[in-house]
């Protein structure tokens, strides 16, 4: 392991990118991560952002919901009610 990432994951990242292996090791670390958020917390940060750019609940509760189903945490469909506890809660 490189630091705590497989060294043949990081070496296959170089390779494939031409990279030096301390910038493959950063990019691993970075995607990494980003799919460890729990469902909980992309939800709050997903609505936080959204709010930000001045959007709607009635808008931003469906955009959530459809973007849980391509995570990587295999979130369950959640309803309204259960996405607004998580942000409220």
């Amino acid at each position: 392991m490189n630091g705590r990432y497989p060294h043949d994951l990081v070496r296959h990242v170089a390779d494939s990118t031409g990279l030096p292996e301390s910038t493959a090791t950063r990019v691993v670390a970075d995607i990494t991560e980003y799919f460890s958020e729990t469902v909980d917390d992309y939800v709050r940060r997903r609505h936080a952002e959204l709010k930000s750019d001045h959007r709607k609940n009635d808008e931003i509760w469906p955009l959530i919901a459809t973007e849980l189903g391509v995570r990587r945490f295999g979130a369950p469909d959640l309803t309204e009610r259960q996405l607004r506890r998580m942000v409220y809660g």
